[in-house]
C-alpha cells in the first residue's frame, strides 16, 4: 500500500506551518527591535541597503498606525529572505555591552568606597587587578578625600577618584 503522504523520504526538508509561523513572528519580532534602535546603534549591525531603507522608512512613519503596521510587516518579509545570524549576534553584543557597562561602573563604585574606607589596602587590591593605575595618584586622591570628608568640604576628590579608577579600567 502506498500512502499519499509519504513524508519518509522528505523528513529533513519538512517543516510545519506552524513552525513556518513561529520562524516568521522570529523574524517580525528581530525587525521590530531594528526599528527602535537609534541610528547610531543601527550603524553597527550589519544591513543591506534595501533591509536600512525598510527600517529608515519604518521609523519615519512611526505615527502612521497602519502604514506602520504594513512596514514592520515588510521588514519581517525581507528579513525571512536573509541570514539573520550576523544581524542578531550584533544586535546581542549591543544589548550585552549595556550590561557590562553597568556592571564595570558598579564594580568601580566598590573600588572607590573600598578605597575610601580602607586606604592602602583596597588601593593595592586595586592596582592588583589594575597594574596600569598609578599608587601615587591612587594615594593622592585618596588622602584628598579624606581631608574633604574631614572638613566637611563637597567630595569633589572622591568624584576624581571615580574618573581615575574608570579611566584606567576602560583603557
Amino acid at each position: 500500500m502506498h500512502d499519499s503522504h509519504d513524508f519518509d523520504q522528505d523528513d529533513d526538508q519538512y517543516v510545519s506551518k506552524s513552525q513556518l509561523k513561529r520562524d516568521a513572528e522570529a523574524q517580525q519580532a528581530l525587525g521590530n527591535k531594528l526599528v527602535e534602535l537609534s541610528t547610531g546603534k543601527l550603524d553597527k549591525i550589519p544591513l543591506d541597503d534595501e533591509l536600512r531603507d525598510a527600517i529608515a522608512l519604518a521609523q519615519r512613519i512611526r505615527n502612521k498606525r497602519e502604514g506602520f503596521r504594513r512596514q514592520l510587516q515588510h521588514i519581517g518579509k525581507l528579513m525571512r529572505n536573509r541570514d539573520t545570524g550576523p544581524i542578531e549576534q550584533a544586535l546581542y553584543q549591543l544589548e550585552n555591552a549595556h550590561h557590562e557597562q553597568n556592571a564595570l561602573f558598579h564594580q568601580l563604585e566598590k573600588h572607590r568606597d573600598a578605597i575610601l574606607g580602607e586606604g592602602d589596602a583596597a588601593i593595592q587590591v586595586f592596582l592588583d587587578t589594575y597594574p596600569s593605575a598609578d599608587r601615587q595618584k591612587l594615594r593622592q586622591l585618596y588622602r584628598q578625600a579624606q581631608k574633604q570628608q574631614q572638613q566637611n568640604k563637597p567630595p569633589s576628590a572622591a568624584r576624581e577618584l571615580f574618573k581615575y579608577l574608570r579611566e584606567v579600567a576602560t583603557v
